[in-house]
């Protein structure tokens, strides 16, 4: 059917594509594999990794503007848990898509326009 280790190695870069910048290169890897691949595990999980870059960057223009409208005050507390939520949530998908390949990986908190 599928190879496993295709289906681990695209998946794993889906989601690992937010660590290469939070910019718009980063989210073209997993367009660019939600569009070449076949196999419907790497789809579902490019367009989760979409979806995740879409909320990292939503969350971080929501912590800007409290961080600014407090000044600072907030983005003491709200800094390291968005970067918690940004690397931790991803390095976890990363996990669990190496550790079991046949299911696509569901990221917590986050709005799914796609």
């Amino acid at each position: 059917m599928y190879d496993a280790d295709q289906r681990k190695l695209l998946s794993a870069l889906s989601h690992g594509s937010i660590f290469f910048s939070a910019a718009l290169v980063s989210i073209g890897i997993p367009i660019a594999i939600f569009l070449v691949s076949s196999d419907p595990v790497v789809k579902e999980n490019a367009k989760e990794a979409i979806n995740f870059h879409f909320n990292v960057w939503l969350y971080g223009i929501i912590v800007l503007v409290l961080s600014f409208i407090s000044f600072g005050l907030l983005g003491l507390f709200l800094g390291p848990v968005y970067f918690l939520f940004h690397w931790g949530l991803a390095i976890l998908a990363i996990y669990q898509n190496l550790t079991s390949p046949d299911t696509a990986y569901r990221y917590p908190f986050i709005f799914r326009p796609l």
